[in-house]
Parts: structure tokens; sequence; C-alpha cells
């Protein structure tokens, strides 16, 4: 019981790391054009992170990416020391990243500890390939939607606008990216928040399966099947994701906000905008995507309808490099972690 417990908080620590780690994606083009302070900006990204809660239980009905992470790992092959490695590896990774400033991703860095604890512990045939290549795929999938809707939006606006007056247009579409940075926060609390999701509904099953006496154990921790995943868990997921991004990543908005290429209000808008598109996308897919790719790519893409010099393609190749050794590099870590933890548990 106390591991359980353990890793459902371990799991909540990470998402609110997440939070903090990821804030940037939904705040900095917001910030970095001066439509909001960064104060007033996280907490706009906060609430918008937290009412993506109830969009995905009253209107999309169901938690399809907490599903798709729970099956990263065959189900006869999951212990709560796999769980746990993947955890401490992922959180260990994830400040690291933040500390040095590099927007990668923590949704990459969850399944890859996950999936690295358990070929530790069981070899390769304990990860589910089907699930884990597709959400490779999507590495390079998500950026590259997220730069193509990035093209299309800011080339039909410039259409669109053309006859606008610059200082009109400005003032329009500063209010604009409000609307646009908070449908990107309810994308990433829609996306990111259900990873989480994903992996304690594993652990409490888990638990459930090896327990001598499930029906003893008190209610909010029995669970037997994922579709039945109690609202405990997706409320006290959004709820850290939201209080996490409230505390800012300052480091990583600076590369997000103007390291990859300068942008105004109107290329502010579009790039929000396609990402918002790409997140809800990959949700209706039930595909658990990186905001931070996405928002990335979308950037870049509005940046390249200036011209193709405007986007500082060096910063992104180091950030692309720092996108795939994330799988990897976490895995590994859990690997060693896990050897660890399998000499005390």
């Amino acid at each position: 019981m106390n591991l359980l417990i353990a890793i459902i908080v371990l799991a909540l620590i990470f998402d609110f790391i997440n939070g903090f780690h990821d804030s940037a994606n939904s705040v900095a083009t917001v910030v970095s054009t001066k439509v909001l302070t960064p104060f007033k900006a996280v907490i706009w990204a906060a609430f918008f992170n937290f009412v993506a809660y109830f969009i995905a239980k009253y209107i999309i009905g169901e938690f399809g990416i907490a599903n798709t992470v729970s099956k990263t790992v065959l189900p006869e092959y999951i212990t709560l020391p796999v769980i746990l490695s993947g955890l401490i590896a992922a959180i260990t990774w994830n400040l690291i990243t933040w500390w040095f400033g590099i927007p990668s991703s923590s949704s990459h860095t969850l399944i890859g500890g996950f999936a690295g604890a358990a070929i530790a512990h069981s070899g390769f045939q304990s990860i589910h390939a089907g699930v884990i290549m597709l959400i490779a795929a999507f590495i390079v999938m998500a950026p590259l939607l997220g730069m193509l809707g990035g093209c299309i939006i800011t080339i039909l606006i410039l259409h669109i606008a053309r006859k606008a007056k610059p200082s009109g247009a400005d003032k329009w579409f500063k209010r604009l990216q409000l609307v646009s940075s908070a449908l990107l926060s309810i994308g990433h609390g829609l996306n990111d928040s259900q990873k989480v999701m994903g992996i304690i509904a594993v652990a409490l099953i888990t638990f459930n399966v090896n327990a001598p006496n499930p029906e003893t154990m008190p209610s909010w921790l029995q669970l037997s099947d994922i579709a039945n995943i109690p609202d405990w868990i997706p409320f006290s997921c959004f709820m850290a994701i939201a209080v996490g991004t409230m505390t800012g990543g300052w480091k990583i908005m600076k590369t997000m906000g103007n390291k990859i290429t300068k942008i105004t209000t109107v290329e502010g808008f579009c790039a929000q905008a396609a990402g918002a598109l790409t997140l809800f996308i990959t949700e209706l897919l039930k595909v658990p995507v990186s905001t931070t790719h996405v928002i990335t790519g979308s950037i870049m893409g509005v940046g390249a309808v200036k011209r193709l010099s405007a986007v500082r393609w060096g910063v992104t190749i180091n950030l692309l490099w720092a996108w795939i050794l994330t799988i990897p590099v976490s895995g590994a870590m859990a690997a060693g972690i896990h050897f660890i933890v399998s000499i005390w548990m």
C-alpha cells in the first residue's frame, strides 16, 4: 500500500513539474508580444489547463490518451517497482532539461521512463511495440503538423487582413491572442494531464490484481479497468498541472518566445492557433504528443512564411536532438534506477 501511495504522489509531482516545465509553451508568444505580463499569462494558462478537465469529462466523454499511455507496457509485465522507476527517471530528466532551458517533451520522458524500466525488468517483449512506434512517429509528425498549420493559418490571416491598418490589426490580434492562448492551454491540459492519469490507473490496476484481498481496500483505490477510472484521478491530475503552470517556466519561455524567431502579435496568434488545432486533432486520435514539439513547429512555420532565414535553424536543430534523445535517455535512466530499486524491493 505504501509503495502505491508513493507512486501516486510521485505521479502528481511529475504532473506539477510538467506544468511549470511546459507552461512556456502556452504563454511564451503572448508574453513575448507583450499582450500579457508573465504573471497574468501563467494565471491565464493555468485556468484553462483546468478547464480542459471539464471538456474531457463532459464534452469529449472519455480520456483516450490516458488509455493509450497505459498500453505502453503489456499488463503482465507491469509491476509497481517498474512504474516507480519510470516516474523517478522522468522527473529527473524533466528537472535537468528545465534547469538548462531545453524545451524537451515531458510526455516522451514519461513514456520512455515507463518503457525503459519495463525492459530492464522483463526484456523487450514487455513493451507494446505498436504503441511505442506510434508515439515515436509523432516526435516527427507533431512538429511537422504544427509547422504546416502555422504556415497555412499565417498565409490565410495575412490575406484576410491585407487591407487592415497596422495599428488596428495589432489591436485586434492582441485580443485574439488571448483566445488562441486559452485554446492552446486547453489543448495542453487535455494532452499532458492524461498521460499521468494513465500511469496512476495502471498502478491501481496492478496493485488490485496482486492484492490478496482487493475488496478490503478503500473504494478510491479499487480499479480493475481504466474505462472506469474514478473522478479523483483526472481531477487531481488536471489540478496538479494547472498549479504547476502557475509557477512558470521562465528559462524555457526565453527559448520558445524569442530564440526560434521574432514574432509579432499576428504571428503569435497564428502560432498558438496552429498549435491548439494540432493538439485537438491528436486528442481525437488518442495519440499522446508533445505540446513542446507542436508549438515549436508552429512558431517555425509562422516564421518561415516571412522568409526561411527568419527561423534560427541552428536552434531548432539543437531542439530536434533533444527531442530524439528524450525517450532513449529517459529509458536508460529508468533502467538504471530499476536496477537500484530492485535491490531494495
